[in-house]
């Protein structure tokens, strides 16, 4: 590839991550407002969160789009090819967790205002929550840094995610024969594996990380794959 070209490509290409890393930022702005809506049970802004998840799937396609055109007339190879690679797995990654943003938001007016709640329970949403989040966000620094260290500590925090996880499931279980009180755990347990499945989504971006640096793919941690209990 001529000199020229090759420095269009290299521009090309950060052009991509960068739109890529700018829609995990859109994904973090999502995740912050579904939080925030699952706190103080904000329909309104639950509302909100569900309609803005159209700009999740445009970034998604844009970036989709333009790394299906690099592949077409750059033909990259080595390092190159395995970041265009890894983009098309971290897209994917970002909009699933998007939709999980919309999931626990359409969850919210079913809840109802002032739903009766079990303290350990929600204690243990909040947790799970600010995981996520700080999952999310250790997964773009790792990835724009090539950190394969930093990508690789994601799991701690999805392990206490996958376990806090189990233990909302078993306490929801138990909450008593109220019916609204049951509709209200159950509704958590859904809550939980949304939140669970985003930090799941952010460990796989880890690993993208590690095969953009290394060009081996493995798998951080099964421990973040396996099913958690009750779900």
């Amino acid at each position: 590839m001529p000199r020229d070209s090759r420095l269009h490509f290299a521009e090309e290409l950060q052009q991509v991550e960068a739109a890529a890393m700018g829609g995990l930022d859109i994904v973090i702005s999502q995740l912050d407002r579904t939080l925030e809506a699952l706190e103080h049970q904000d329909v309104e802004l639950a509302a909100v969160v569900v309609q803005d998840d159209d700009r999740v799937d445009g970034r998604y396609l844009e970036v989709h789009q333009s790394i299906l055109s690099l592949l077409a007339l750059q033909a990259p190879v080595a390092g190159d090819l395995r970041l265009v690679a890894a983009l098309l797995h971290v897209v994917k990654h970002m909009e699933r967790m998007g939709d999980q943003c919309v999931n626990i938001c359409k969850l919210l007016p079913l809840i109802g205002h002032e739903p009766p709640t079990v303290p350990e329970v929600a204690e243990r949403i909040q947790r799970m929550g600010k995981l996520a989040r700080s999952e999310v966000v250790q997964s773009k620094q790792a990835f724009t840094m090539r950190d394969t260290d930093l990508a690789e500590d994601i799991v701690r925090q999805d392990q206490e995610i996958n376990q806090l996880n189990r233990e909302l499931f078993r306490l929801a279980i138990q909450v008593g024969t109220d019916e609204d009180l049951r509709e209200w755990g159950m509704s958590m347990v859904m809550i939980a594996r949304a939140l669970e499945r985003i930090g799941d989504n952010a460990v796989d971006i880890g690993e993208q990380t590690a095969f953009v640096v290394t060009g081996l793919f493995r798998e951080f941690s099964d421990s973040s794959h396996r099913p958690a209990a009750g779900t």
